[in-house]
């Protein structure tokens, strides 16, 4: 208990922001030929979150309902300690917690730099959670059943993991690297679907 408050609210925006925008996603206008599939627009996943930087390092429990176009994002500690609720839907994304208050903003991208100062290509997470790339020019590496197991898209490289013959991923690490030499890295276990 003590250890999570300990976290900063950079770290916990992060981890929270990284599941969030999802929705929000506007796909880039492709050839038809070229067009990707297109993702789940509802589903519910339950889990784990861990996020490390150069600077910290924490985790939180997460809760993550998407009906179309609105989301509902849930991120609690041990016991329910620090909850911190993400809701949005287009064009309206806010963030709510004991230790920053109400935060709001247009996009989930606009949401994370005004919370944390960092910059991701947070709407592509609804695609990479389903097993997919978010854009045509991902970089994809794929294991021996044909799934992916490698994603290399907007700086990020996304490991995916699998338990036995399932078709999407129970686990998810995202690395960002840093010029220092450091990375920025997120790991996401999904629990439930």
């Amino acid at each position: 208990m003590q250890l999570f408050s300990r976290f900063s609210t950079v770290l916990v925006t992060s981890g929270l922001l990284m599941l969030t925008g999802c929705q929000q996603y506007t796909k880039p206008q492709l050839p038809p030929e070229a067009q990707l599939p297109e993702a789940p627009s509802q589903f519910s996943l339950q889990g784990k979150i861990g996020v490390r930087t150069p600077q910290q390092s924490g985790s939180a429990f997460f809760t993550w309902i998407q009906q179309q176009q609105e989301f509902d994002i849930e991120l609690s500690g041990i016991l329910g300690v620090g909850k911190t609720q993400i809701t949005g839907k287009p064009g309206e994304v806010s963030l709510n917690s004991a230790k920053t208050g109400l935060i709001t903003a247009e996009t989930p991208e606009e949401l994370l730099e005004r919370a944390t100062g960092w910059q991701a290509p947070i709407t592509h997470l609804v695609s990479w959670v389903q097993a997919k790339p978010a854009t045509t020019s991902a970089e994809i590496k794929k294991d021996e059943q044909g799934r992916i197991e490698q994603l290399n898209e907007d700086g990020w490289a996304v490991s995916l993991s699998y338990n036995e013959a399932t078709l999407l991923p129970n686990k998810l690490t995202l690395k960002q690297s840093l010029e220092s030499g450091q990375e920025n890295r997120i790991t996401m276990i999904i629990q439930n679907r």
